[in-house]
C-alpha cells in the first residue's frame, strides 16, 4: 500500500506488465457481461421508440454503446434531440 502511495506521489508510468493486467480485466468484464451486438441493436430500438413518445430526434445520429471500466460497466446512449413534442 506504501509502495502504491509512494508511486502516485511520485508520478510513477505504469509498466506493460500493469497495461497488459488492465486489459486482461476489461476482456474479463466485456465477456462477462454476454451482449451481442443484437441485444444492442433491439435495446437500440426500443429506446428509440419510447424517447420518439416525447422528443423529436433524429434516429440516423443514434450511437449505443457500453463504456467498461475495472469496477462497472454504463449503457450509453448519445442522439439529437431536434425538439420536445407538445402534448
Amino acid at each position: 500500500m506504501l509502495n502504491e502511495l509512494l508511486k502516485k506521489w511520485r508520478g510513477t508510468k505504469t509498466t506493460s506488465s500493469q497495461a497488459a493486467k488492465k486489459r486482461l480485466k476489461f476482456a474479463i468484464v466485456y465477456d462477462n457481461l454476454e451482449v451481442s451486438d443484437d441485444i444492442l441493436d433491439a435495446l437500440k430500438g426500443d429506446i428509440i421508440e419510447v424517447i420518439s413518445r416525447y422528443f423529436e430526434i433524429d434516429t440516423k445520429s443514434i450511437s449505443l454503446d457500453i463504456d467498461r471500466s475495472e469496477e462497472s460497466s454504463s449503457l450509453v446512449l448519445n442522439t439529437p434531440i431536434l425538439s420536445a413534442i407538445r402534448r
